[in-house]
Protein backbone atom coordinates (compact mmCIF):
# COMPACT_ATOMS: atom_id res chain seq x y z
CA UNK A 1 0.00 0.00 0.00
CA UNK A 2 1.60 3.48 -1.44
CA UNK A 3 1.22 6.76 0.85
CA UNK A 4 -2.12 8.12 0.74
CA UNK A 5 -1.97 11.89 -0.85
CA UNK A 6 -2.56 14.63 1.46
CA UNK A 7 -0.80 15.95 4.35
CA UNK A 8 1.31 13.36 5.12
CA UNK A 9 0.96 10.09 6.33
CA UNK A 10 2.11 7.07 8.83
CA UNK A 11 3.65 3.91 8.16
CA UNK A 12 2.33 0.77 9.51
CA UNK A 13 3.79 -2.82 8.90
CA UNK A 14 0.45 -3.02 6.76
CA UNK A 15 0.77 -0.33 4.59
CA UNK A 16 0.49 3.25 4.54
CA UNK A 17 -2.57 5.14 6.54
CA UNK A 18 -3.70 8.91 7.10
CA UNK A 19 -2.33 10.42 10.43
CA UNK A 20 -6.03 10.45 12.06
CA UNK A 21 -6.41 6.72 11.04
CA UNK A 22 -4.84 5.62 14.61
CA UNK A 23 -6.76 6.83 16.97
CA UNK A 24 -5.33 5.76 20.71
CA UNK A 25 -1.54 5.49 20.34
CA UNK A 26 0.98 3.46 22.44
CA UNK A 27 3.89 5.50 21.39
CA UNK A 28 6.92 2.77 22.75
CA UNK A 29 5.96 -0.72 23.07
CA UNK A 30 8.22 -3.99 22.64
CA UNK A 31 5.93 -6.68 21.05
CA UNK A 32 8.27 -8.75 19.58
CA UNK A 33 11.87 -8.97 21.05
CA UNK A 34 13.52 -12.33 20.19
CA UNK A 35 17.34 -13.48 19.49
CA UNK A 36 19.33 -16.20 20.34
CA UNK A 37 21.52 -13.38 22.21
CA UNK A 38 18.02 -12.45 24.03
CA UNK A 39 17.01 -15.93 24.78
CA UNK A 40 20.08 -16.08 27.03
CA UNK A 41 21.48 -12.85 27.94
CA UNK A 42 18.33 -11.03 28.89
CA UNK A 43 15.22 -13.67 29.39
CA UNK A 44 13.32 -11.27 31.29
CA UNK A 45 12.57 -9.57 28.38
CA UNK A 46 12.30 -12.20 25.63
CA UNK A 47 9.25 -12.08 23.88
CA UNK A 48 8.68 -14.89 20.47
CA UNK A 49 5.46 -15.45 20.70
CA UNK A 50 2.44 -14.42 18.35
CA UNK A 51 0.17 -15.53 20.24
CA UNK A 52 0.36 -14.16 23.40
CA UNK A 53 1.25 -11.00 22.44
CA UNK A 54 -1.99 -10.86 19.99
CA UNK A 55 -3.69 -12.16 23.11
CA UNK A 56 -1.96 -8.90 24.88
CA UNK A 57 -2.97 -6.20 22.29
CA UNK A 58 -5.98 -7.91 21.53
CA UNK A 59 -6.77 -6.49 25.59
CA UNK A 60 -5.60 -3.37 24.54
CA UNK A 61 -7.80 -3.18 21.40
CA UNK A 62 -10.57 -3.72 23.77
CA UNK A 63 -10.24 -0.51 25.96
CA UNK A 64 -9.93 1.56 22.83
CA UNK A 65 -6.09 1.40 21.94
CA UNK A 66 -6.07 1.30 17.75
CA UNK A 67 -2.21 1.72 17.25
CA UNK A 68 1.20 0.84 18.58
CA UNK A 69 5.22 1.76 17.88
CA UNK A 70 6.66 -1.26 18.09
CA UNK A 71 10.75 0.34 19.23
CA UNK A 72 13.06 -2.76 18.66
CA UNK A 73 15.13 -1.81 15.72
CA UNK A 74 17.58 -3.38 13.08
CA UNK A 75 19.55 -6.65 14.34
CA UNK A 76 18.13 -6.13 18.47
CA UNK A 77 15.54 -8.88 18.19
CA UNK A 78 13.30 -6.97 15.53
CA UNK A 79 10.58 -9.39 13.38
CA UNK A 80 8.44 -7.75 10.96
CA UNK A 81 7.00 -10.80 10.12
CA UNK A 82 5.49 -11.63 13.13
CA UNK A 83 4.64 -7.94 13.78
CA UNK A 84 2.39 -8.00 10.75
CA UNK A 85 0.84 -11.34 12.21
CA UNK A 86 0.06 -9.12 15.59
CA UNK A 87 -1.41 -6.54 13.49
CA UNK A 88 -3.39 -8.60 11.50
CA UNK A 89 -4.91 -10.60 14.76
CA UNK A 90 -5.69 -7.72 16.26
CA UNK A 91 -6.67 -4.73 13.90
CA UNK A 92 -4.07 -2.62 15.77
CA UNK A 93 -1.53 -0.42 13.46
CA UNK A 94 1.76 -1.27 14.46
CA UNK A 95 4.45 0.55 13.20
CA UNK A 96 8.17 -1.27 13.18
CA UNK A 97 11.53 0.44 13.57
CA UNK A 98 14.27 0.97 11.96
CA UNK A 99 17.87 2.46 13.20
CA UNK A 100 20.14 0.98 16.07
CA UNK A 101 19.68 0.34 19.78
CA UNK A 102 22.48 0.56 22.57
CA UNK A 103 25.68 -1.75 21.73
CA UNK A 104 24.59 -4.18 24.12
CA UNK A 105 22.34 -5.85 21.84
CA UNK A 106 25.32 -5.68 19.05
CA UNK A 107 28.16 -8.06 21.13
CA UNK A 108 30.32 -9.07 17.78
CA UNK A 109 28.27 -7.38 15.46
CA UNK A 110 31.60 -5.28 13.67
CA UNK A 111 29.12 -3.06 11.35
CA UNK A 112 27.48 -1.51 13.86
CA UNK A 113 30.17 0.20 15.65
CA UNK A 114 32.18 0.26 12.22
CA UNK A 115 30.75 1.56 9.10
CA UNK A 116 30.18 4.76 8.60
CA UNK A 117 27.02 7.20 8.69
CA UNK A 118 26.15 6.89 4.93
CA UNK A 119 26.12 3.02 4.89
CA UNK A 120 23.96 3.11 7.79
CA UNK A 121 21.75 5.48 5.93
CA UNK A 122 21.27 3.40 3.18
CA UNK A 123 20.32 0.75 5.46
CA UNK A 124 18.02 2.58 7.27
CA UNK A 125 16.62 3.89 4.17
CA UNK A 126 15.85 0.12 2.49
CA UNK A 127 14.09 -0.50 5.59
CA UNK A 128 11.64 2.21 5.15
CA UNK A 129 11.39 2.56 1.39
CA UNK A 130 12.05 -0.79 0.19
CA UNK A 131 10.84 -3.43 2.91
CA UNK A 132 12.47 -4.99 6.32
CA UNK A 133 14.74 -7.77 5.87
CA UNK A 134 12.78 -10.95 7.27
CA UNK A 135 16.11 -12.48 8.74
CA UNK A 136 16.70 -9.05 10.47
CA UNK A 137 20.50 -8.52 8.89
CA UNK A 138 21.07 -11.96 10.75
CA UNK A 139 22.95 -13.43 7.67
CA UNK A 140 24.48 -12.87 4.42
CA UNK A 141 21.47 -13.26 2.77
CA UNK A 142 18.75 -10.05 3.20
CA UNK A 143 15.56 -11.03 2.11
CA UNK A 144 13.00 -8.06 1.87
CA UNK A 145 9.47 -8.35 2.69
CA UNK A 146 6.67 -6.13 1.61
CA UNK A 147 6.34 -4.40 5.54
CA UNK A 148 8.44 -1.31 6.05
CA UNK A 149 9.54 1.03 9.17
CA UNK A 150 7.49 3.81 10.37
CA UNK A 151 10.28 5.31 12.80
CA UNK A 152 14.24 5.42 12.57
CA UNK A 153 15.09 4.93 16.36
CA UNK A 154 18.64 5.69 17.85
CA UNK A 155 20.01 5.39 21.29
CA UNK A 156 22.40 6.56 23.96
CA UNK A 157 24.20 5.41 26.93
CA UNK A 158 25.74 7.99 28.64
CA UNK A 159 25.35 11.96 28.61
CA UNK A 160 28.48 11.95 26.27
CA UNK A 161 27.97 9.95 22.18
CA UNK A 162 30.76 7.53 21.72
CA UNK A 163 32.01 8.05 17.96
CA UNK A 164 29.51 5.12 17.12
CA UNK A 165 26.76 6.55 18.95
CA UNK A 166 27.61 9.73 16.61
CA UNK A 167 27.77 7.93 13.21
CA UNK A 168 24.05 6.53 13.92
CA UNK A 169 22.50 9.84 14.75
CA UNK A 170 24.07 11.26 11.69
CA UNK A 171 22.55 8.66 9.86
CA UNK A 172 19.45 8.96 11.00
CA UNK A 173 19.38 12.92 10.41
CA UNK A 174 20.07 11.73 6.83
CA UNK A 175 17.53 9.44 6.56
CA UNK A 176 14.83 12.05 7.85
CA UNK A 177 16.23 14.47 5.35
CA UNK A 178 15.30 12.01 2.09
CA UNK A 179 12.39 10.26 3.49
CA UNK A 180 10.57 12.30 6.55
CA UNK A 181 10.86 9.75 8.57
CA UNK A 182 9.86 10.17 12.22
CA UNK A 183 13.07 10.28 15.03
CA UNK A 184 12.42 8.40 18.23
CA UNK A 185 15.26 8.28 20.68
CA UNK A 186 16.34 6.13 23.61
CA UNK A 187 17.27 7.78 26.65
CA UNK A 188 19.81 5.76 29.38
CA UNK A 189 18.14 5.73 32.28
CA UNK A 190 16.17 9.06 31.20
CA UNK A 191 19.99 11.15 30.98
CA UNK A 192 21.28 12.26 27.29
CA UNK A 193 18.25 14.13 26.18
CA UNK A 194 19.90 17.45 25.89
CA UNK A 195 23.02 16.50 24.23
CA UNK A 196 20.98 14.54 21.16
CA UNK A 197 18.82 17.44 21.32
CA UNK A 198 22.01 19.66 20.17
CA UNK A 199 23.94 16.75 18.07
CA UNK A 200 20.56 16.93 16.12
CA UNK A 201 19.97 20.74 15.88
CA UNK A 202 24.12 20.68 14.73
CA UNK A 203 22.64 17.91 11.67
CA UNK A 204 19.77 20.19 10.60
CA UNK A 205 17.38 18.04 12.31
CA UNK A 206 13.86 20.38 13.22
CA UNK A 207 13.67 19.37 16.90
CA UNK A 208 9.42 19.30 16.48
CA UNK A 209 10.56 15.92 14.43
CA UNK A 210 12.47 14.47 17.56
CA UNK A 211 10.72 12.49 20.40
CA UNK A 212 13.05 11.78 23.21
CA UNK A 213 12.01 8.12 24.79
CA UNK A 214 12.13 6.90 28.73
CA UNK A 215 12.78 10.71 30.00
CA UNK A 216 10.39 9.94 32.92
CA UNK A 217 13.26 8.28 34.69
CA UNK A 218 14.04 11.76 35.65
CA UNK A 219 10.83 13.26 37.04
CA UNK A 220 12.61 16.83 37.59
CA UNK A 221 10.41 19.58 36.01
CA UNK A 222 13.29 21.86 35.26
CA UNK A 223 14.86 19.06 33.00
CA UNK A 224 11.55 18.39 31.60
CA UNK A 225 10.62 21.96 30.91
CA UNK A 226 13.97 22.93 29.32
CA UNK A 227 13.93 19.48 26.71
CA UNK A 228 9.81 20.75 26.04
CA UNK A 229 11.24 24.41 25.61
CA UNK A 230 13.02 23.17 22.22
CA UNK A 231 10.20 21.80 20.37
CA UNK A 232 11.13 18.13 21.25
CA UNK A 233 8.69 15.52 22.08
CA UNK A 234 9.15 13.59 25.56
CA UNK A 235 7.69 10.08 25.45
CA UNK A 236 6.78 9.21 28.87
CA UNK A 237 7.02 5.20 29.84
CA UNK A 238 7.13 3.94 33.39
CA UNK A 239 4.00 4.56 34.96
CA UNK A 240 3.34 0.43 34.47
CA UNK A 241 6.40 0.32 36.95
CA UNK A 242 5.82 2.27 39.54
CA UNK A 243 3.55 1.81 42.48
CA UNK A 244 -0.21 3.28 42.08
CA UNK A 245 0.54 6.41 44.51
CA UNK A 246 4.23 6.98 43.26
CA UNK A 247 4.40 10.68 44.52
CA UNK A 248 6.94 11.89 42.08
CA UNK A 249 5.60 9.25 39.10
CA UNK A 250 5.18 9.45 35.30
CA UNK A 251 1.51 10.83 36.28
CA UNK A 252 2.40 13.49 38.50
CA UNK A 253 5.10 14.66 36.16
CA UNK A 254 2.34 14.66 33.27
CA UNK A 255 -0.27 16.86 35.01
CA UNK A 256 3.01 19.32 36.09
CA UNK A 257 3.96 19.47 31.92
CA UNK A 258 0.42 20.06 30.83
CA UNK A 259 -0.37 22.88 34.03
CA UNK A 260 3.08 24.25 32.19
CA UNK A 261 1.56 24.63 29.20
CA UNK A 262 3.02 21.86 27.57
CA UNK A 263 0.55 19.04 26.99
CA UNK A 264 0.84 18.85 22.99
CA UNK A 265 4.56 17.64 23.64
CA UNK A 266 4.21 14.59 25.32
CA UNK A 267 3.05 10.89 23.76
CA UNK A 268 2.77 8.04 25.97
CA UNK A 269 3.30 4.23 25.87
CA UNK A 270 4.90 1.39 28.05
CA UNK A 271 8.33 0.59 27.12
CA UNK A 272 6.59 -3.09 27.98
CA UNK A 273 9.74 -4.86 26.71
CA UNK A 274 8.95 -6.85 30.03
CA UNK A 275 7.67 -10.66 30.81
CA UNK A 276 6.71 -9.88 33.68
CA UNK A 277 4.13 -6.68 32.93
CA UNK A 278 2.60 -8.81 30.27
CA UNK A 279 -0.97 -9.95 31.80
CA UNK A 280 -1.46 -12.89 29.52
CA UNK A 281 2.09 -13.71 30.78
CA UNK A 282 0.81 -14.11 34.21
CA UNK A 283 2.23 -10.67 34.74
CA UNK A 284 0.62 -7.48 36.16
CA UNK A 285 -0.55 -5.01 35.53
CA UNK A 286 -0.58 -5.43 32.11
CA UNK A 287 0.01 -3.32 29.20
CA UNK A 288 -4.25 -2.61 28.56
CA UNK A 289 -3.51 -0.61 31.96
CA UNK A 290 -1.95 2.16 30.71
CA UNK A 291 -5.43 3.32 28.24
CA UNK A 292 -7.97 1.61 31.49
CA UNK A 293 -6.08 2.63 34.34
CA UNK A 294 -3.76 5.17 33.72
CA UNK A 295 -6.28 7.50 32.30
CA UNK A 296 -8.01 7.72 35.80
CA UNK A 297 -4.68 8.45 37.63
CA UNK A 298 -4.12 11.50 35.45
CA UNK A 299 -8.00 12.98 36.25
CA UNK A 300 -7.90 12.20 39.37
CA UNK A 301 -4.43 14.72 39.37
CA UNK A 302 -6.52 17.17 37.05
CA UNK A 303 -5.55 16.06 33.85
CA UNK A 304 -8.70 16.39 31.86
CA UNK A 305 -10.26 15.09 29.02
CA UNK A 306 -8.85 17.18 26.83
CA UNK A 307 -5.32 17.14 27.53
CA UNK A 308 -5.21 13.01 27.56
CA UNK A 309 -6.92 13.13 24.45
CA UNK A 310 -3.76 15.43 23.11
CA UNK A 311 -1.99 12.82 24.96
CA UNK A 312 -3.04 9.44 23.70
CA UNK A 313 -4.41 10.54 20.26
CA UNK A 314 -3.34 13.92 18.78
CA UNK A 315 0.24 14.35 19.41
CA UNK A 316 1.36 11.19 18.79
CA UNK A 317 -0.90 11.40 15.11
CA UNK A 318 1.40 14.68 14.55
CA UNK A 319 4.40 12.98 15.78
CA UNK A 320 4.49 9.68 14.13
CA UNK A 321 3.85 11.67 10.54
CA UNK A 322 6.25 11.35 7.31
CA UNK A 323 6.87 14.70 6.61
CA UNK A 324 10.10 16.23 4.86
Amino acid sequence: MTAPAGRGFVRTVLGDVEPDALGVTYAHEHLIVDSPLIEDRFAHIHLSSVEAAVAEVGECAAVGVSAMVDAMPCAAGRDVVRLAQISRGTGVHVLAATGLHTARYYPGRAWVVEEPADVLAELFRADIEDGIDRYDYGGPVVRRTEHRAGIVKVATIGERLSDAERRVFEAAAAVHRTTGVPILTHCEDGLGAVEQLELFRDLGVPLDRVALSHTDKRPDPAYHRELLSTGATLEYDQALRQPAGEPKGTAWLVAEMVAAGFGDRIVLGTDGARRTLWRTLGGAPGLAWLAAGFVGVLASLGVDEAARRRLFVENPSRVLTFRR
